[in-house]
């Protein structure tokens, strides 16, 4: 797993993280509303239990009559008196689950807050002041009508008069007016919930309600949908960006235009820059691979066009002196032999390059096969008046393709021969060394030019110290160096002290 992988996962893993928050800030946000709308029916605190007081010792004392003039005479009804049948004193719609809420409360003994008055006539009340109330102020006429029910005293509240009657005209405008129906629409909890009649705005038993509405489920979800949204564009633009310039990258490709593209895009360091590069990297190959076919390409033509251009004059030679009929037939077959050999030796690289001779591999004896390539080279060696040493012994064994591999090192004795002074030596060395085997072909030729170290392994490659007699085409190390490279070895050239060149050839023993 690279780095895409985790920029997936996180990016995933936070857009979860979003949605799961949105969806627990809704729940939450849900649980409260619902905690806050099942807050008690009744009124417990102090206030109310002073309210039920002052109402039961007016019921008690002055009747239903008396009663009612005293709640209707404050601007806020509060205390609600209901009967057996479940009709309020002054005719306002009661909601059952206050009433439910208040007997409950009364068969726990709580005589605080509800109080139950039976009348002499047998008629029976029950008193209690809903919850939703608690939140409407009880101004100072409130508080005097019920302390004056309740027979205490009260502050002044203006001159009194031998004919003073007290105002019992009710001050308050009903829940319905005559001709109007009553809203009930439901409630948070299934019951119905009355608006208080006709006003600058409406009025419901749960207290006023402003026009600001608290946060409803549906905005941590819209939220949450945002923010998963937002990550999965932000994911999608990230990682279809270098996807597109890939894209146009193959696009030109196609069309030939193989320059690099992707040199400058380090700064994102994931697994998509790593393809970038690569792709670099191919189409630098592609490059390489058209300027070698066009060099050798070229290259061949230049090679075929000598020998033929010396078969064509030997055969005109034929025919115009017939007396030399038999010099130009050996020049016609030195070029034909010539040409054969540049044939072969084109089709083996061709063939190693592709991958073609990479059959089934054998172990070798490595101390053998150096003991038959060294005695050969040095009966053709002797005939140009140089000599080939064996320095070394080694005795293991190597998994390869023999005929390969000696035609590997055979090319490369033989190249040390031809650039080799006469009476010189060419010493095959060989050691093994941390599981590596180490083949050396020294020689005391001319060396090679320090930047040619490198290129004198490209086909058809001469070296500017190279005399013009040597015979050659340029394709012995080239084999060479395909041949090792399929065997996993590596091979290289270094100018030795003194003149001449070393070829070392490395190849792994496991």
């Amino acid at each position: 797993m690279g780095r895409l992988f985790w920029k997936f996962f996180l990016s995933i893993l936070l857009a979860q993280v979003a949605a799961t928050v949105g969806i627990g800030g809704a729940l939450w946000l849900k649980s409260r509303a619902a905690e806050q709308e099942q807050r008690p029916a009744i009124d417990f605190s102090p206030p109310a239990a002073m309210a039920i007081e002052s109402a039961a010792a007016t019921l008690e004392f002055g009747g239903p009559q008396a009663l009612k003039r005293l709640l209707e005479n404050m601007d806020r009804h509060r205390v609600f008196a209901v009967d057996d049948l479940g009709k309020e004193l002054l005719g306002r719609i009661v909601n059952p689950v206050q009433v439910a809420a208040a007997r409950a409360v009364l068969d726990r003994g709580d005589m605080r807050v509800v109080r139950r008055m039976t009348l002499p006539n047998g008629r029976r009340y029950l008193l209690f002041l809903p919850a939703q109330d608690r939140l409407t102020p009880m101004n100072t006429a409130d508080a005097r009508l019920l302390l004056a029910g309740a027979g205490m005293p009260m502050a002044d509240m203006g001159p009194r008069g031998p004919g003073f009657q007290p105002n019992l005209q009710p001050n308050f405008q009903p829940y319905f007016q005559p001709g109007l129906q009553p809203d009930l629409p439901p409630g948070p909890a299934g019951r119905a919930e009355a608006r208080m009649g006709p006003g600058p705005g409406p009025m419901e038993p749960n207290g006023p309600r402003g026009r600001f509405q608290p946060l409803t489920p549906f905005i941590p979800l819209a939220a949450a949908l945002v923010a998963s949204l937002l990550f999965a564009a932000l994911l999608a633009w990230y990682f279809s960006r270098p996807i597109r310039s890939l894209r146009q990258a193959f696009e030109a490709a196609s069309v030939g235009d193989l320059a690099p593209r992707f040199a400058g895009a380090g700064k994102r360091g994931d697994e998509l820059t790593d393809l970038g590069r690569d792709f670099d990297r191919m189409t630098a190959r592609l490059r390489n691979l058209m300027d070698g076919q066009r060099r050798l390409l070229h290259d061949v033509s230049h090679e075929l066009r000598s020998p033929l251009a010396r078969l064509q004059a030997a055969i005109g030679l034929a025919h115009q002196n017939p007396a030399r009929m038999a010099a130009s037939f050996q020049r016609i077959e030195r070029e034909s032999v010539r040409m054969d050999k540049l044939v072969d030796e084109l089709l083996t690289l061709s063939r190693l390059e592709a991958g073609a001779l990479a059959g089934a591999r054998e172990e070798i004896d490595v101390g053998e096969l150096l003991h038959g390539i060294v005695g050969d080279a040095q009966f053709e060696a002797t005939a140009q008046g140089r000599t080939v040493a064996a320095r070394g012994s080694v005795d293991v064994l190597l998994l390869g393709q023999p005929d390969l591999l000696a035609r590997a090192i055979e090319n490369v004795v033989r190249n040390a021969i031809k650039h080799s002074p006469e009476g010189e030596t060419i010493v095959v060395d060989s050691a093994v060394d941390a599981a590596t085997l180490r083949i050396r072909v020294l020689d005391r030729g001319p060396g090679v030019a320090a930047q040619d170290l490198q290129a004198i392994f490209e086909p058809f490659f001469r070296s500017s110290g190279t005399e013009k007699d040597v015979e050659g085409h340029g394709l012995g190390l080239a084999i060479a160096r395909q041949v090792v490279q399929q065997h996993g070895g590596t091979i290289g050239a270094v100018n030795r002290d003194g003149g001449g060149l070393c070829v070392e050839i490395a190849l792994p023993l496991d």
